[in-house]
């Protein structure tokens, strides 16, 4: 009955890659946009409002009955 024998320098590094690669992933999926995706979805979001408010009806306009 003998045990495997391991180098415990070797294990603890091994385990902090571990931790540090799934720290990187939740990065990753936290802030992993880049300055271009950022830009276009921005861009999206403001043609979006301003067709928005291009179609949004105004108070007191004549095409309204009046009550």
């Amino acid at each position: 009955m003998s045990a495997e024998i391991i180098n415990l320098r070797k294990a603890r590094k091994a385990k902090k890659r571990r931790a540090d690669e799934a720290r990187a992933g939740e990065n990753r999926a936290k802030f992993g946009r880049t300055k271009t995706e950022r830009q276009t979805t921005e861009a999206e979001r403001e043609l979006e409002v301003r067709r928005l408010d291009a179609a949004r009806r105004r108070r007191g306009c004549d095409d309204e009955p009046s009550q």
